[in-house]
């Protein structure tokens, strides 16, 4: 399905971009506490809020 060599540059791209999405997240996780308090379970009770009126919307429409 895949050749070899598309499967080497696949590889070395998933773990090169992994290590810079890790190395990015470290360099400004100070910045986050900064000027982020807080947010994290506004985002989990906006996200439980979408999929409760998405239910709820799927029985009515049926």
């Amino acid at each position: 399905m895949f050749s070899s060599g598309q499967l080497v540059f696949a590889g070395f791209f998933v773990v090169a971009f992994i290590s810079m999405m890790i190395w990015s997240y470290r360099k400004d996780v100070q910045h986050h506490k900064i000027h982020y308090k807080n947010v994290g379970y506004k985002v989990g009770i906006a996200c439980v809020l979408i999929v409760f009126v998405f239910i709820i919307l799927r029985i009515l429409i049926h």
